[in-house]
């Protein structure tokens, strides 16, 4: 996780550490961006998930510290898959293109949930705008696979991930993963419901139906779950 352990934002399933407002955050570590490319060579990885917190105080959201990130990692490891998974930079599409020209394996950005659902969960993010993320991504980069994910349990309704699905396919999404909603403290949002597996495995296959190639969906599923065997089946489709 890049660009220290405190986001902007305030999201109520997070356990990260949020800044309090009027807080100054500290600037970013120029060097971790080899530094975490070393962390990977070390530990031997064929396929590295990057992800950061939010950090709405950068004027590029960090971009340009995830392009140098997988830069650092392709040099380092030019065998090595990377996936990123980015905040949404307050929807600047030039912001994105930064990230997208350093040419990652995939590029994911998580919408957490279904459009009735996110202003409660997430009230400084936009459920249009990471649409419109995904959407970009897929537009100016047709070689990187495009993915995305969401919890459930939440209080969204079965109809209501049908929609998601179909939207996310729309968008351009080749790979999705779905999990289970598991509350960190009880100061975050209580969790409404605990989806069955069986539910979950109906899920992955509105997915496939609604044409998105990749769908991995279960209860302790996470965004990063066997993010590169995922990558590679939506490279051969």
């Amino acid at each position: 996780m890049l660009m220290g352990d405190t986001c902007t934002r305030h999201c109520r399933f997070c356990a990260v550490n949020h800044a309090a407002p009027g807080r100054q955050l500290p600037p970013l570590d120029s060097d971790e961006p080899r530094r975490v490319a070393e962390a990977a060579a070390e530990l031997g990885l064929k396929f590295v998930v990057v992800t950061s917190v939010t950090r709405d105080d950068l004027p590029d959201g960090g971009a340009a510290h995830f392009a140098a990130t997988i830069e650092a990692i392709q040099e380092r490891l030019p065998e090595a898959g990377v996936e990123v998974l980015t905040p949404d930079f307050r929807g600047d599409e030039e912001a994105l293109k930064v990230v997208l020209a350093a040419q990652p394996t995939v590029f994911n950005h998580n919408v957490e949930t279904v459009r009735e659902v996110s202003p409660t969960l997430r009230p400084q993010a936009d459920h249009e705008r990471s649409l419109q993320v995904l959407s970009t991504a897929r537009r100016n980069s047709p070689d990187i696979a495009v993915k995305s994910g969401f919890m459930v349990g939440v209080g969204e309704t079965d109809a209501q991930i049908k929609r998601l699905l179909t939207d996310l396919a729309q968008v351009g999404c080749d790979i999705v993963t779905i999990g289970q909603y598991l509350q960190p403290t009880r100061q975050h949002l209580p969790v409404d419901r605990y989806v069955p597996p069986e539910q979950f495995e109906q899920y992955a296959d509105w997915a496939r139906a609604a044409g998105i190639n990749q769908a991995s969906a279960g209860p302790f599923v996470r965004s990063s779950y066997c993010a590169g065997a995922l990558a590679e089946a939506a490279r051969k489709r």
